[in-house]
């Protein structure tokens, strides 16, 4: 025996692959579209200052959902990972997840909830307003608390179809309800909640959806909680800055910076936010498939960058276009924001650099590796230091410029400790697995 893959058999793979993408490419394209287009819909139909106040909600909206994670989400994929064929064990590690979650749910909104207000009060909202702002946050927020568990035990059984059925669904409402809504009342509370109802709707289908492969009525697991968190001591220090350095650039702009900026800034992270259905793909068809490869230092670091270099074509392809045919893609957002070529390549780069960070955390995390905080953060922290002692904060082409360096540190951190361990592995097995 050669030990050579017969040739029927990537033949196979091929094909299997093909299906695959073709699925969760289509489905996502159609995903991203109404995304798309309920985001434009949302810029155009919103007064340039209500949008600068949606976009800090939204932006809010996403730190609290990453905080409240803090890792339990990846933690619980790398577990179910191990038991993935078992319903029992599997339904144990999701329902321990949602518990944590829940736990972490109060204190961010008891943390976040008064800076919100703050900001938004900072950029002329009235008492009543941010209050309201505030509160139509809650359903999305809640929703977000299980949605991402329960699509685990689909993804980890490759049940792709119906993962893309549901976010046909979820954009398809949304964009119904928000039409239907910004028509009559052209508010930020009143977008948020419809986006909020929408997804409170689609989790309830999805958990339906789950039981296919999961026992949901199973009680929480002491050893899969122990384990979570051993994982949970690791990535909060980083998720916790990761809120805040993901977001620089709103952050700083809404303390140094003026509506209208915050306002322009939301809108082209709009365009550049196509590009979440590659974060998508790899989520749904790559990373679970990572989680499930066995310890052999030679096949993980082949798919490693197999991946990166997916990736990296990806990015310059993006950029190209931006560079290429900015006017098109500007006409888009309205005349509002027509002269914005140069930032809105800025912020293309800059979401590039964050795909592929975030992608090469999610791989290395998928392995239950999570970077020392110590020194990814403080690695960040002297950088962004440096940069915010020579940029002009008030200038809103050298805030995109900061992100795009902090971004890269980042990449470059995350790809060398996904190497370091890999190396690691290859000492303990004295093989490249073959």
């Amino acid at each position: 025996m050669s030990g050579k893959i017969p040739v029927h058999t990537y033949y196979s793979r091929l094909l299997e692959w093909g299906r695959l993408i073709s699925v969760t490419g289509l489905a996502q394209l159609l995903v991203q579209a109404l995304g798309l287009i309920s985001g434009i819909l949302v810029i155009r139909l919103l007064p340039t200052k209500e949008y600068a106040l949606y976009t800090l909600a939204n932006t809010m909206l996403a730190t609290v959902t990453v905080l409240a994670d803090s890792g339990i989400g990846a933690g619980t994929l790398a577990a179910g990972g191990k038991v993935w064929q078992d319903p029992g064990k599997l339904g144990q590690v999701i329902i321990t997840g949602i518990h944590l979650r829940q736990k972490f749910a109060l204190l961010t909104l008891l943390v976040s909830t008064p800076i919100l207000i703050y900001l938004l009060l900072h950029h002329g909202a009235s008492w009543l307003m941010a209050l309201g702002i505030a509160v139509s946050m809650i359903p999305a927020f809640y929703a977000a608390l299980s949605d991402t568990l329960f699509e685990v035990p689909l993804k980890l059984n490759q049940d792709i179809t119906a993962l893309q059925k549901n976010q046909v669904f979820a954009n398809c409402t949304r964009f119904i309800l928000l039409l239907s809504t910004l028509l009559f009342f052209p508010f930020t509370f009143a977008a948020m909640l419809a986006g909020g109802v929408t997804r409170l709707w689609a989790n309830i289908k999805l958990k339906k959806t789950a039981l296919k492969f999961t026992d949901l009525s199973q009680k929480e697991d002491s050893q899969v909680r122990k384990d979570i968190q051993q994982m949970l001591k690791r990535t909060i220090p980083s998720t916790i800055y990761y809120c805040t350095s993901s977001q620089i650039t709103i952050w700083l702009i809404s303390i140094f910076g003026n509506t209208e900026s915050i306002a322009q800034v939301g809108a082209l992270e709009r365009i550049a936010g196509v590009l979440s259905i590659v974060t998508v793909m790899f989520s749904t068809l790559v990373i679970p498939r990572f989680a499930r490869l066995p310890e052999i230092p030679g096949i993980l670091i082949g798919r490693f960058f197999q991946a990166l270099l997916l990736l990296l074509l990806i990015s310059v392809t993006a950029c190209g276009i931006v560079y290429l045919f900015p006017e098109p893609v500007l006409y888009i957002l309205g005349k509002k924001y027509e002269h914005l070529e140069v930032p809105l390549l800025l912020v293309t780069i800059s979401g590039c650099i964050v795909l592929m960070s975030g992608i090469v955390n999610y791989l290395s995390v998928a392995r239950g590796w999570a970077i020392s905080p110590v020194l990814h953060i403080s690695v960040n922290i002297l950088t962004q230091i440096l940069l915010i002692y020579f940029i002009d904060l008030s200038e809103l082409t050298q805030v995109l410029i900061l992100s795009i360096i902090n971004a890269l540190v980042g990449l470059i951190l995350y790809c060398g400790y996904f190497l370091y361990r890999s190396f690691q592995l290859k000492s303990v097995y004295g093989t490249t697995g073959e």
